[in-house]
């Protein structure tokens, strides 16, 4: 079967990268279809979209920057055997508490939160700016932290602008996967970014 034929609830990744985490877009479709990342990633077939009416699995880690406890490699287990899990929204249009507003907040509960150690945006509208990445780059270092690097590259080789994303971030992305403990994740997040 092709993958660009798959339905969103087919098991395994879409993709052919071999150790790549399923992965699962939540389209708020906030911006324009030709500029947007998460759409590019389902487009790529390396992504599902969960569309309105379906739910996530239950246990998937959920990319969310109002999360405590950063993303480490100690969620690898997580990310392979049930998914990674992205909202493609405006995170400045998130509530005072960082709520995800209620259409698309149906099935996230179910989820592991986790918010991405600091990293720099590559993407030309937020370039060098912490923490504003696109969702692209935020499923690549999600990517990099439980799957390693080499997943992580034949991702970003596939995505515009991925490559200068890895370059960009390349100290941090490396120092926070080696972390053994989430007390060394932290300490290298004030080491890079204070």
């Amino acid at each position: 079967m092709s993958t660009h034929n798959r339905r969103p609830d087919a098991g395994g990744p879409p993709s052919e990268i071999a150790g790549l985490p399923s992965l699962w877009v939540v389209l708020a479709c906030e911006d324009s279809p030709r500029l947007c990342t998460g759409r590019h990633l389902v487009r790529l077939s390396l992504a599902r979209e969960l569309g309105a009416a379906g739910r996530p699995p239950s246990g998937l880690l959920l990319l969310d920057p109002h999360a405590e406890t950063p993303l480490s490699n100690a969620d690898a287990t997580t990310a392979s055997s049930r998914g990674i899990l992205v909202v493609d929204c405006s995170w400045n249009k998130l509530g005072a508490r960082g709520e995800f507003p209620p259409s698309l907040a149906r099935g996230l509960r179910r989820q592991v939160a986790r918010r991405l150690p600091y990293l720099l945006a590559a993407n030309p509208q937020h370039y060098g700016r912490l923490g504003e990445l696109n969702t692209a780059e935020a499923v690549g270092a999600a990517v990099f932290l439980t799957a390693g690097r080499k997943v992580a590259e034949e991702l970003f080789d596939r995505l515009p602008g991925g490559r200068g994303f890895l370059r960009l971030n390349e100290g941090p992305l490396e120092e926070y996967a080696r972390a053994a403990t989430l007390g060394e994740l932290l300490d290298a997040e004030r080491r890079y970014f204070g």
